[in-house]
């Protein structure tokens, strides 16, 4: 296991409101990302535990998932929050509408988020949606670090294709490749993740 295995995860709530937010009281990390992105496993792999349930139907997250996380000692340090993906075509719009009356205010208010983890599909091409949503977060003055999934499935060159035509296309001068498979980039996201939970 990681050396930041140290951590325990616990489920905190989901949030279908501003108003059911948790108390902003310890630094949060926020996992965007289209749908299908792998951002479960991701969160699963992080902890290294089942925390977030895996779906095989994508895009059935509705709420923002919260997920404490305590140290050694079982004192909270962190919230991880899993917010729905985007993109999906089975979405109703009358769904989608309803995300940004409270998934637009905890991006761009919540005092505590201290980074945005953003997923694409290292498989698929850059899509329009993630330009919008990196756009967005520079917009909000929002520190963020792209994270391409699902490298395990390419070889060498088609790794090195896909990611420097992912950092071309959304403006990105750094990528970080995870695979939650086979564990690559993961300690290496844990190191940016305390490093922004450390700020506060």
């Amino acid at each position: 296991m990681l050396e930041t295995m140290r951590y325990t995860t616990k489920f905190l709530l989901s949030a279908l409101a501003a108003s059911q937010f948790p108390e902003p009281t310890v630094p949060e990390i926020a996992f965007l990302g289209r749908s299908n992105v792998g951002k479960s496993s991701l969160l699963n792999a992080l902890v290294g535990e089942k925390a977030a349930k895996v779906s095989s139907t994508p895009g059935r997250t509705r709420a923002i998932n919260f997920f404490q996380i305590l140290d050694e000692k079982q004192r909270p340090k962190m919230n991880f929050a899993d917010l729905p993906g985007y993109g999906y075509a089975k979405i109703s719009k009358s769904i989608s509408a309803g995300w940004g009356e409270f998934i637009d205010p905890y991006l761009g208010s919540r005092s505590t988020l201290e980074l945005c983890v953003c997923l694409v599909d290292s498989n698929v091409p850059p899509q329009q949606s993630d330009a919008h949503l990196l756009d967005w977060l520079r917009g909000a003055d929002r520190e963020f670090v792209l994270v391409a999934t699902k490298v395990d499935r390419l070889s060498g060159n088609e790794r090195t294709r896909n990611l420097a035509a992912l950092k071309r296309e959304l403006g990105v001068e750094e990528i970080l490749a995870i695979s939650a498979k086979t564990g690559l980039g993961v300690k290496e996201l844990w190191t940016r993740i305390e490093e922004a939970g450390i700020k506060v």
